[in-house]
């Protein structure tokens, strides 16, 4: 048995780097945003993020939305809409929350270095009735899906992180609020193999989350 370990070891171990953004998606209206969440363990980055996202992870995790995970120190460039397609990935130091604490006891318990964690949407709000409620305003009344990097005009950029034979693991909860975004993924993934996840009982695409 693995002994669960308090985030203050945890932050000890492991150090959490992520690309953040923001998007102006008409006038007056610009939304935060990760792209990205690289946990790797303390031997292997040595305070160091360059090249990380370069890298092929031991496993990468799907979750729904990016939370309350924030930056340490600036929030990082701001785009147009119209630059998505184009987004780069400075990495920077980033502050855990709960559920990347979770990852980290799971990557102990797995023997992983590094896992990447990607999202079904970059939209960063932590609570997540209030995240269905923006995605879909984002979709609906501004017909901005490119805060997906499952969206089409993403495809470059996800098949970059996503690379070939890493592990990856569902893990997006099991909201109904969630099904266009799980479609679009599921629809990216198609039939690469090492997918995993911990499926609810009773349903084909909702994965319990960490």
């Amino acid at each position: 048995m693995v002994d669960f370990l308090p985030a203050g070891v945890l932050r000890e171990r492991y150090e959490v780097f992520g690309h953040f953004y923001s998007v102006r998606v008409a006038p007056g209206r610009v939304v935060a945003c990760r792209s990205v969440l690289e946990i790797v363990g303390r031997e292997k980055a040595g305070g160091r993020s360059a090249g990380l996202s370069g890298r092929k992870p031991d496993a990468i995790v799907l979750m729904m939305n990016p939370g309350s995970s924030r930056p340490v120190g600036a929030e990082g460039e701001r785009i147009d809409r119209r630059a998505i397609g184009r987004l780069g990935c400075a990495l920077v130091p980033a502050e855990p929350d709960m559920t990347q604490y979770q990852v980290m006891r799971l990557m102990r318990g797995c023997g992983w270095c590094h896992v990447r964690i990607l999202n079904l949407s970059d939209l960063r709000c932590p609570k997540s009735h209030e995240f269905v409620a923006l995605y879909r305003e984002m979709e609906a009344e501004h017909g901005f899906d490119g805060h997906s990097v499952f969206s089409d005009r993403r495809r470059g950029e996800l098949a970059r992180k996503l690379g070939e034979g890493a592990p990856v693991l569902r893990a997006w909860g099991t909201s109904p609020g969630l099904d266009p975004l799980i479609g679009r993924c599921l629809a990216r993934l198609g039939d690469r193999s090492g997918v995993g996840g911990l499926l609810k009982e009773g349903t084909t695409d909702k994965f319990y989350h960490p």
